[in-house]
């Protein structure tokens, strides 16, 4: 049976993730807490779950890398150096991270990319409109980035080379033709909403995904963690979870 720990188990999505653990008949190896040090977790389990903090994603992926354990790492906002130490963990550890653990954002990511490639950026505005409780620290959301990069391999570029755009105010010119837009809303206590906008000048088209409970992150974390085990070292994504890859 899969030994199942978690980082921050303490926490509103800890919880969640320990809930999740059992109903899905996987054993908790046990969690940790604010300055708890999780090298005895890593070495209790087969697979961790970490969707604590961006700054706390490289020593996660390194001790995965060391014990030679799985990580489902769900923390947003990190860093291109944080990404980067995270990959070079995944050599050495099976490593499963995504912006976004529920099944239908990572359904609307992958529609997404196929919608591009059918509508030209020359002729489709790609916006992408995010709303998140009051007390979310990061934006534009790691979700609202993953499908920007999902429009932008869509349409054979990068999000970098495709250009971003995002905080317009005052008098900021034209929108450039073939970048992507982002909008994070904050207020209140919303979960997650998400909406992709391709708008031409003849008809727009819209996806949007909803959430409304947080136990759709921990249920596609825990699935993530089931399917983990026993991979051999990568840096695998919810596509691969799903099928999708």
């Amino acid at each position: 049976m899969i030994q199942i720990g978690i980082t921050g188990i303490a926490g509103r999505m800890g919880k969640l993730l320990a809930e999740e653990v059992a109903a899905a008949g996987c054993t908790l190896a046990g969690g940790t807490g604010r300055g708890d040090d999780p090298r005895a977790l890593f070495a209790a389990s087969d697979v961790v779950i970490d969707f604590t903090h961006a700054h706390a994603a490289p020593l996660h992926a390194a001790l995965a890398a060391e014990f030679g354990k799985g990580l489902v790492l769900g923390s947003s906002g990190l860093s291109a150096a944080e990404e980067a130490a995270v990959a070079e963990a995944a050599q050495h550890a099976p490593i499963v991270y995504a912006a976004n653990f529920a099944t239908g954002v990572n359904l609307v990511i992958a529609m997404a990319e196929k919608l591009a490639a059918a509508l030209p950026g020359a002729q489709y505005d790609a916006e992408i409109v995010e709303m998140h409780h009051r007390q979310k620290v990061d934006a534009p959301s790691g979700t609202a980035v993953a499908m920007g990069r999902a429009v932008a391999r869509g349409r054979g570029t990068t999000l970098e080379e495709a250009g971003r755009e995002s905080g317009r105010d005052g008098h900021t010119g034209a929108r450039g033709t073939g970048t992507i837009g982002f909008a994070a809303l904050r207020g209140g206590q919303v979960v997650g909403e998400h909406t992709l906008l391709f708008a031409a000048g003849s008809e727009h088209i819209a996806l949007t995904h909803r959430s409304f409970d947080r136990r759709a992150y921990a249920t596609g974390a825990v699935r993530a963690a089931q399917w983990l085990k026993g991979r051999p070292p990568g840096l695998y994504s919810m596509n691969d979870v799903l099928g999708l890859a």
